[in-house]
């Protein structure tokens, strides 16, 4: 199953020091975690909209508590508000429209 994950937000800076301590102990590290998650094939596709302070990426999970956990893995979990949304695949969601076009059909003969 595949879900559409967005995280944003997070602290601002205070200082230079405040910022080196935050991009060398959460944002650096989470990078490198996100790389290996997309070597891994579990990130499908991703990035970041430029010149925001916003992941977004398409997960490849079993469940929503794969999703759960790889995200809880991520040293900047804690940091950012996080939106995660189920995707139906395009072939589920046109099954299910032929489906209705059927059962349209007919009602309207009857």
């Amino acid at each position: 199953m595949r879900y559409l994950v967005v995280g944003s937000g997070g602290p601002g800076f205070a200082s230079y020091e405040e910022t080196l301590e935050v991009l060398n102990s959460i944002i650096l590290p989470s990078f490198n975690a996100l790389i290996q998650l997309e070597r891994k094939k579990k990130i499908r596709a991703g990035g970041l909209p430029v010149g925001d302070r916003a992941f977004v990426f398409i997960v490849e999970a079993r469940s929503n508590d794969e999703v759960d956990q790889m995200l809880r893995k991520l040293p900047m979990w804690g940091t950012l508000d996080w939106d995660v949304t189920p995707l139906q695949t395009f072939s589920a969601r046109a099954k299910q429209e032929r489906q209705a076009v059927r059962d349209i059909k007919k009602m309207m003969k009857k």
